[in-house]
């Protein structure tokens, strides 16, 4: 019968060297979906409690979603999953790029790594067969030379997924590249690779994904594109910070529609909110000790959507994505082109840093891309030494003559190329900022901005308490892809979710701060929706345009034969979540050591700028929402009886 999903996983046994096909009964896809939901089924029923992240113990996986190659848009993500060396906890990495449908064409909805192997090697799947070959002479070279060796051995068609030297050196904030520089960066995935000794995989399938209604997948994907094609007039660029200026001095706030970001995701992508963010306080400044006052509009201009969409080639666009948010750029520092970077990345290499440089921010970009480090936590964590430094924590001596002064663009930028290389002061910050404060001591932990051991992404918790509940309770902790009250605003599930609360249109900026059952259903909703769109291989960026408008619920049922509601897939993404907090509680993790750094919540508050005065109130926030979740609102433990089938 059609239904969408491949029926099956691949295991690859490294220490024995040996690659054995699974079926996966339809109970499961049933239960979980797939993506998401079916790694962690598979994570909770085949690691042992307590592996080592490191060890040949921890299962790695790639994971393609339920809806990816069924005709649906937005649905090319796949997910890296195992357990995360960095935080302890369960770990993933979501990622674009045009990997995704290639685990299916091979004839999977996920491949899962076991073991470890002595020296290193490739999985190769091509015409149905599997098979690890020695990849000894790909070991050492970056993610872009690696991918472009592979794909001239194996051909054009071949996808790949590769680590960097990060991977290979064990960074615990390193990641996995596919399409020349597309990151599955959190978690710290990539150490976990590089301690298996699997340098790549090469996918090159043929087989197609059958769906159970396909005229039915045409006319919804038909509709939602009508919706992707409506425009709005934008002003320029450089007055996106006016636009942020006045948001931030507005006493109230509107609930946002999506339709308006996905708009300017078209025009200029991610980047388009990198001054409109400074101004109106989600983006941290100065590791999260600053404001716009101290990077405001001059220094900003520097990062203005128009400045880096003038240095693109052409547009870039994951698997099954109609609007194309990313972009080839030319490069710098001697890199002839680029990803466009990303919001993320821009602020973390640029505010955080006090770094006004754009060429420089390109270089570290691509810099870290073919390194395999994320950006975020390698942005992060060289605040958290310039702060060390501005307060004598680090010396020169320790940083190896480097003056960390913010700002300091030629330092900063040494600074990083020797976290890439685990080079002098380099190897110390190569694990991120919590392992780096543990080393150095002497209160240095104040300085990191973390969540669990996973240094803060750049939407500051302090203008969107559902980012701190997010950073904190999530299985997965420190992502900011989950659930905010800004995001509960676009995703618009009350309008087809019975009984979820509906944002007024205009309300008072204070009301964010209180904490009440609806804030904590809003939360609850976020995490279920962002696991079923997980479970489907869905771009979050396709969620935000609205639950009338994107028929995630409706793709589904076409493509599976289901017919369940949408809050029955609710219900599922409820089981999917309480299926990765109880991998936590199994490997010993209990969940309220995950809170963030007391800084990032306003304690104290910041004494100037747009957020002046705030702060969270994550406990009780945090006790609401594992309450709305249905699992034990003191300790977040979901029960032990969480349904597979």
């Amino acid at each position: 019968m059609a239904k969408g999903y491949m029926g099956r996983i691949l295991w690859v046994d490294l220490t024995e060297r040996t690659c054995t096909e699974e079926s996966v009964p339809d109970s499961v896809y049933e239960a979980v979906t797939s993506g998401m939901g079916l790694a962690a089924w598979v994570l909770g029923t085949r690691m042992e409690p307590g592996a080592d992240p490191l060890g040949p113990g921890n299962v790695l996986g790639f994971v393609s979603g339920l809806l990816t190659g069924t005709g649906s848009l937005f649905t090319g993500r796949w997910m890296l999953v195992g357990k995360s060396p960095l935080t302890g906890c369960w770990g993933d990495a979501n990622c674009g790029g045009q990997l995704s449908p290639f685990i299916k064409k091979c004839g999977y909805d996920g491949i899962f790594f076991v073991g470890a192997s002595p020296s290193p090697v490739l999985l190769v799947v091509k015409e149905g067969k599997a098979a690890l070959e020695d990849a000894s002479e790909l070991w050492g070279q970056d993610t872009v030379t690696c991918e472009t060796n592979l794909k001239a051995r194996y051909g054009k068609l071949a996808q790949v997924a590769c680590i960097g030297p990060a991977g290979e050196k064990l960074s615990l904030i390193s990641g996995v590249s596919n399409d020349r520089g597309r990151m599955a960066a959190r978690a710290g995935l990539g150490a976990v690779m590089g301690a298996k000794k699997l340098k790549a995989l090469v996918l090159h399938g043929t087989k197609k994904v059958e769906v159970h209604d396909a005229e039915e997948m045409k006319r919804l994907t038909s509709a939602c594109m009508e919706h992707v094609k409506k425009d709005l007039p934008l002003p320029p660029g450089p007055l996106a910070s006016y636009l942020g200026t006045f948001m931030g001095l507005l006493p109230v706030q509107m609930a946002q529609d999506g339709m308006l970001y996905k708009v300017m995701l078209k025009k200029w992508g991610t980047v388009s909110m990198n001054q409109i963010s400074i101004e109106m306080g989600d983006s941290p400044i100065m590791n999260w000790k600053g404001s716009q006052v101290e990077f405001g509009r001059r220094r900003s201009q520097s990062v203005n959507p128009d400045a880096i969409v003038a240095r693109e080639k052409k547009k870039y666009h994951c698997y099954s994505c109609p609007l194309g948010c990313g972009g080839i750029c030319s490069g710098a520092g001697g890199y002839e082109e680029t990803h466009k970077p990303e919001y993320e990345t821009v602020l973390s290499l640029g505010g955080l840093l006090m770094n006004e440089d754009l060429d420089s921010i390109f270089y570290l970009n691509e810099l870290l891309n073919r390194a395999g480090m994320d950006t975020i936590s390698a942005g992060s964590t060289a605040a958290f030494a310039l702060e060390c430094f501005e307060h004598g924590l680090l010396t020169e001596k320790d940083t190896d003559g480097l003056q960390l002064r913010w700002g300091n663009t030629q330092a900063i930028v040494a600074l990083i190329e020797k976290m890439t290389r685990r080079e002098g002061i380099g190897d110390l910050l190569a694990d991120g900022s919590k392992v780096a404060a543990e080393k150095i001591g002497k209160g240095a932990e104040r300085f990191a901005m973390h969540a669990g051991g996973q240094d803060l992404p750049m939407h500051d918790s302090r203008l969107d308490p559902g980012f701190a509940l997010h950073y904190a309770a999530e299985p997965a902790p420190g992502r900011h892809t989950i659930g905010a009250q800004l995001y509960y605003e676009m995703y618009q599930l009350w309008k087809v979710v019975p009984g979820l609360p509906k944002p007024p249109p205009l309300y008072g900026k204070g009301k964010k701060y209180v904490v009440d059952r609806d804030k904590a259903a809003m939360g609850a909703a976020c995490s279920r929706y962002s696991a079923i769109f997980n479970g489907a291989g869905l771009c979050m960026f396709g969620a935000f345009m609205g639950a009338t408008r994107l028929p995630l619920f409706a793709w589904l049922n076409a493509a599976t034969g289901w017919r369940r509601t949408p809050d029955q897939y609710l219900e599922i993404g409820g089981r999917i979540q309480g299926l990765r907090q109880l991998f936590n509680f199994r490997h010993g993790v209990d969940p309220r050591r995950n809170r963030p750094n007391e800084r990032t919540l306003g304690n104290p508050p910041l004494p100037h700028g747009v957020l002046k005065g705030r702060s969270v109130d994550l406990d009780s926030l945090q006790r609401e929402y594992w309450q709305a979740m249905g699992w034990d609102p003191a300790t977040g433990r979901p029960g032990e009886d969480v349904p597979v089938s």
